[in-house]
């Protein structure tokens, strides 16, 4: 009798751990989807996370290229007004206080452009540079060296290292 009920506990033993096999596999099986989707929902939030800060990135940079273009627009119109106030230094006048506000306004444009990063383009003596100066003549002297620029018609400028006006030069050789 003993070894009847031996072999009933451990059968009763088998079917314990085989009820308790699958209830854990049920158990599993149900707990996957939920994992799965909890899964996928943080990818997703992931993902989106980092398209939103992509998007701020290139919204910041494009920011900046308007801010860059609209400056350069508004640099390369107030121009030919600097050129005059600088042309205006050049004639002869007996009235000193307009000679003197025609300086001082010329200082303030020079103090305002260098805040804005704006500079005058380099061209006499220098080498012609075709991505800096616009060659409008041409002449042969041997004085001069090779593409040597021997005059200056009009300034160029350039903020930072975009060319806003081209400098308009005589070149020799």
């Amino acid at each position: 009798m003993a070894s009847k009920k031996k072999a009933e506990n451990k059968e009763n033993e088998e079917i314990k751990e085989e009820v308790s096999e699958e209830t854990q596999a049920e158990e599993t099986q149900t707990e996957e989807p939920e994992v799965q989707e909890a899964d996928d929902f943080k990818d997703k939030y992931l993902r989106i996370l980092a398209e939103f800060d992509n998007y701020k990135k290139r919204t910041q940079k494009e920011k900046g290229e308007i801010y860059d273009f609209t400056l350069c627009e508004f640099v390369s119109k107030i121009l030919p007004v600097y050129d005059n106030l600088k042309l205006a230094l050049t004639h002869e006048t007996k009235d000193e206080a307009l000679k003197t506000g025609v300086e001082l306004t010329l200082k303030q444009f020079d103090s305002v452009f260098e805040a804005m990063g704006v500079s005058e383009i380099e061209a006499l003596g220098k080498t012609f540079d075709p991505g800096l100066h616009n060659a409008v003549m041409h002449i042969d002297d041997e004085a001069y060296g090779e593409k040597e620029i021997v005059e200056v018609f009009q300034s160029g400028y350039k903020m930072k290292d975009k060319v806003i006006r081209y400098s308009m030069v005589k070149v020799a050789n």
